[in-house]
């Protein structure tokens, strides 16, 4: 009791308020956060005449982003070359007997690199940390 009082002419002898130490820090904080919020709000003018957004380009029939592909059956084989904009990027070579492979130009200077998948090899973790 005596360490109380102590305490209570210490803190009035620096000047702090006990009615500061009394409110609890919740409530202090969510009154301080609430009147940050309405003067940030307040400090916002209002949006005058606005003007219309114009009409979204036509989409059309055009295929701009899409693959142009080529398909040559053969004997032993079919060969799918895939293009854009005229650029050949990508052979899909499926044979007859056996899986089939993909002939990829990754640097776009015209060589290409053999490919048994389309799968890039990156496998993300996939650990099991808990099970409800």
């Amino acid at each position: 009791m005596q360490q109380l009082t102590q305490t209570r002419r210490a803190s009035a002898k620096m000047g702090i308020s006990l009615t500061l130490k009394t409110i609890p820090m919740r409530k202090l904080l969510l009154l301080l956060l609430s009147g940050c919020s309405v003067a940030a709000f307040a400090a916002q003018p209002a949006p005058g005449k606005l003007e219309s957004l114009p009409p979204p380009p036509e989409m059309g029939n055009s295929a701009e982003g899409q693959p142009e592909v080529t398909i040559t059956k053969e004997k032993v084989q079919t060969v799918e070359e895939y293009r854009v904009g005229g650029r050949l990027y990508m052979i899909k070579i499926i044979p007859k007997i056996g899986k089939p492979y993909y002939l990829v130009d990754d640097r776009g200077d015209g060589k290409f690199s053999r490919q048994d998948s389309l799968d890039s090899g990156v496998r993300p973790p996939q650990w099991v940390i808990h099970r409800f």
